[in-house]
């Protein structure tokens, strides 16, 4: 749907405007190079370098943009982004140095995502042609639309209604990105996953067979290299099951597959970059529906890993489905495994929209996931994995229950019930992430958002990269 290749564009010295970085405290300074009519023209603008303000300046027969930033000599992922939504259509390249300035490979990022649009099912009001940014720093073209493009994947798949993005979509997207990169994909469907993935069937076995659940298994790369796992929840429209969610619980729920679509940009991210690694990516896509053969509250189910597992609440299915996903991947033996799920309700209550929860086994890969957001504007925030709280999660018929009635940390107690499927000495890290963005900032609109997804990509780049 969305592609932002081409928005980012070597600078050979071709026609283009030009766009000066000021801020509040630098302004009236810059200003003084300005004629009279032309801080007369940014007065009647109201514009004072305040950030994402943006000012059109006339220059004789032609004219250039302003921009206020936090900070013209530390440009940031979104200190364009403002610019490249409402500047007309056309060819721009940053001014002088001074002005903000060197390349700045950071802010090519919010150039291209702030152009996003989800245009499936309806056409913009007024649309305008592509706003180009010129940069002198070629080397970094091709990194930065690769994580907009990975960045626009995940949001066209959530952006997309249940209807469209089932998961037979789910399993067309796989293979698309297969074919892109030579990959191997294997998927096991409907009826034959009780066998191997009995918790995924269980979920999933209540939808129309047009929706049919399945276990999407992409792989690629040398066997010799280090296994990089990523895991995905496909949940691709999550009624809440018997336990059924209220209306209002369901307007989004056609998001609970943003996991998945995490799993799957970053997968492409890794291919396209060539990383030195043997790829297991695997998505369980189901649709928790109701129906006579839908699983039910207090229902024993049985795992691939073997463990029994009592259903204390049908609308936990996430992690079920998980469960035998992260066990696979665990029987590679992977270096690392990273799971994305937007798994609970108590991780936004604790940390709102924009950060995901981040849990971790090791201490150094938490660190360097947290690092890796930070340095790119992505920023995520750790939660524990608290061995006091694994009782919650005890069950009197079974091996553990899917979910506890004490309403205390359900964030991490959902973390603790993912852990039991995880190999024992696996390096492993979770994200529980809303991968919805509820209000629009520059270069972030309103709807499918990637969180967690950059912070991933850069601290996977810096450690098999």
């Amino acid at each position: 749907m969305t592609d932002p290749t081409d928005l980012i564009q070597p600078d050979r010295g071709q026609a283009a405007i030009a766009i000066h970085l000021v801020n509040k405290e630098g302004y009236n300074a810059w200003a003084k190079s300005l004629s009279a009519p032309q801080r007369a023209s940014l007065a009647a603008q109201k514009f004072e370098g305040g950030g994402y303000q943006v000012g059109i300046v006339p220059d004789g027969e032609k004219w250039f943009a302003v921009g206020g930033v936090a900070d013209p000599a530390k440009l940031s992922s979104w200190c364009l982004a403002r610019l490249a939504e409402v500047l007309p259509a056309g060819s721009y390249r940053l001014a002088a140095k001074s002005e903000g300035g060197g390349q700045p490979s950071l802010a090519l990022h919010g150039w291209q995502t702030g152009q996003y649009a989800f245009t499936r099912y309806k056409q913009p009001e007024n649309p305008t042609g592509p706003r180009i940014l010129l940069t002198r720093d070629v080397k970094a073209i091709d990194p930065a639309q690769a994580e907009a493009r990975a960045v626009a994947l995940v949001r066209d798949l959530v952006n997309t209604p249940a209807e469209d993005m089932g998961p037979a979509a789910l399993e067309a997207e796989a293979e698309k990105l297969a074919k892109a990169h030579g990959a191997k994909l294997e998927v096991v469907r409907g009826d034959a996953l009780e066998k191997d993935y009995p918790m995924v069937h269980a979920v999933g076995r209540a939808a129309a067979r047009s929706h049919a659940p399945r276990l999407i298994h992409l792989t690629w790369g040398k066997t010799s290299d280090p296994v990089l796992a990523i895991v995905g929840k496909g949940v691709c429209f999550d009624s809440g099951g018997l336990d059924i969610k209220p209306a209002s619980g369901m307007l989004l729920m056609k998001k609970d597959m943003g996991g998945a679509a995490h799993a799957l940009a970053l997968a492409g991210l890794v291919m396209g970059a060539g990383l030195k690694v043997r790829l297991h990516c695997l998505v369980p896509a189901v649709e928790n529906a109701i129906a006579g053969n839908a699983f039910r509250p207090g229902d024993v189910l049985k795992t691939r890993k073997g463990l029994t597992v009592e259903i204390g609440n049908t609308d936990a299915e996430g992690r079920l489905i998980l469960g035998d996903a992260l066990t696979r991947a665990s029987e590679e033996k992977p270096a690392l495994l990273i799971d994305f799920a937007t798994l609970t309700g108590a991780a936004r209550v604790a940390l709102g929209p924009d950060l995901p929860a981040l849990m971790a086994r090791r201490d150094e890969t938490a660190e360097a996931l947290l690092a890796a957001g930070k340095a790119h504007d992505d920023p995520v925030w750790r939660l524990p994995l608290h061995d006091g709280y694994r009782e919650y999660l005890n069950s009197d018929v079974a091996d553990l229950g899917n979910a506890h009635t004490n309403g205390f940390a359900g964030a991490s107690v959902a973390g603790l019930f993912l852990d039991r499927f995880v190999g024992e000495d696996v390096d492993w890290a979770h994200f529980d992430t809303f991968a919805w963005r509820p209000v629009l900032k520059p270069g972030r609109p309103r709807g499918g958002e990637a969180l967690g997804l950059r912070a991933a990509w850069h601290m996977i780049r810096g450690r098999f990269g």
